[in-house]
């Protein structure tokens, strides 16, 4: 007995297979990319708050050094006049901050806490003005206060990060 001869089938490839995987290599490409640019971007931003965090602790550190000099007995001599216009027009706007002409004053940083340039601040003065907490007396006349401004600018580890603080302080 002979067998009968087995037919082979042979179906013609048609090639989905590779076009999936193809395609599927496109996608985890774009996934993996996108993940990077996404990394990426994180790190920038947590490095630019950074920056800022230390630029804020700068010009913090600096308005309280200038508070604390007004608060000794007498006025240091770096204190800029009485402002004109009572304080209306902001001085420190006008600053060249890098300039060693502007009468600021430069406050060192600690060890360890780097930061593009050291912070700095001026003290303005304000007209006297009467204090609102003073009793009126009928027959006296009423008691004045001392105003002044504290405006701190600062950098933080790249100079481009910038903060600047203002207080004002009643002696």
């Amino acid at each position: 007995m002979r067998s009968a001869p087995q037919q082979l089938f042979v179906r013609q490839q048609s090639g989905s297979a590779l076009i999936i995987a193809l395609v599927f290599l496109l996608l985890m490409t774009l996934v993996g990319v996108t993940a990077m640019q996404t990394t990426t971007l994180q790190e920038r931003m947590a490095g630019n708050l950074r920056d800022r965090d230390m630029a804020l602790q700068a010009a913090e550190s600096a308005l309280r050094e200038g508070e604390w000099r007004l608060q000794q007995p007498t006025i240091p001599a770096f204190v800029l006049p009485p402002v004109p216009g009572g304080g209306r027009a902001a001085t420190w706007n006008g600053y060249n901050w890098n300039q060693s002409a502007v009468q600021t004053h430069t406050l060192p940083t600690t060890a360890g806490f780097t930061v593009a340039a050291q912070p700095r601040y001026v003290i303005e003065q304000f007209p006297p003005s009467p204090d609102p907490a003073g009793t009126l007396a009928a027959d006296g006349p009423m008691p004045e206060v001392e105003m002044f401004r504290v405006t701190a600018r600062a950098v933080g580890g790249s100079a481009e990060a910038v903060v600047i603080l203002q207080t004002t302080f009643r002696r």
